[in-house]
This record gives C-alpha cells, structure tokens and sequence, in this order.
C-alpha cells in the first residue's frame, strides 16, 4: 500500500526531528563532559529529550493520517500545526540552553509566553484530536 501525503509528511518530519534529537544528544554529552558538576545545561536535556518525545509523536500521528477519513488537506492542515508547534517547542529549548539565560522559563511568566503556551495548547491538542478523530470515524464510523 502507498503512502497517503499526509502520512509522507508526517514520516519524514519525524525522521527530521528524530535527526535533530540525536543532535541534541551530542550537544548534551559535549557538555556534560566539559562541566564540573556532570551536567549539561537544564535545558540542553529537555531539548533532547523533547526532541526524541515528539519524534515518536509525529511517527505515531503518520499511521493516523495513513488510515483517516478525511482528506488529505485536513490531515496536512491538522499535521502541519501540531509539528510546527513541536518544532517551536524544541527551538525554543535550544535558544534558552544555548543562552543559558534560565533555568526555568516560565518563571517568571510574560503575557506573550502565556498567549504563546495557549496557542501550543489549542494547536497540539486541536490538530491532534483532529488527526485521531479522522482514524476512529475511518475505522468505525
């Protein structure tokens, strides 16, 4: 069976991020070797770890859209907002490590991070549940 668009794209953003997570994972052992406490910075680690999370969501939401009902522009539309959104999140982990400007970024918290962490709600859980909605009717409705 061929790949739907929606699922190619999904695939191959997942082997992107996966590409970018490894990254990451030579970015934090680099540091953690050259610190004297054994550490990289706090979010060097949640970068990587981020990165590799959203990896294995964005493969996961390709068998979704492989097996959806809707149509390939829902699914692109729906996927393209949800991994934007992943992308940002992993950016933003690597600006603050390679700055080192905080330990902890939501604190303490601006209007533009709290209307920023709003839309990275809306847009990952709305695009997500649109992509599982069009799996479930697919297949049962």
């Amino acid at each position: 069976m061929d790949l739907t668009p929606a699922a190619q794209i999904a695939l191959v953003a997942a082997g992107l991020i996966f590409l970018w997570a490894l990254l990451l994972g030579v970015w934090k052992y680099v540091q953690i070797t050259r610190s004297e406490t054994g550490q990289a910075h706090v979010y060097v680690d949640i970068a990587h770890r981020a990165a590799l999370m959203y990896s294995f969501a964005t493969a996961m939401l390709a068998a979704f859209v492989q097996f959806s009902a809707w149509s390939t522009t829902v699914n692109v539309i729906a996927l393209g907002v949800v991994v934007a959104f992943f992308v940002g999140a992993i950016a933003s982990y690597c600006l603050h490590g390679l700055r080192r400007d905080t330990t902890n970024q939501f604190h303490p918290a601006s209007p533009a991070l709290t209307v920023s962490m709003l839309a990275l709600i809306v847009g990952e859980v709305g695009g997500s549940a649109v992509i599982v909605l069009g799996f479930i009717v697919e297949q049962w409705g």
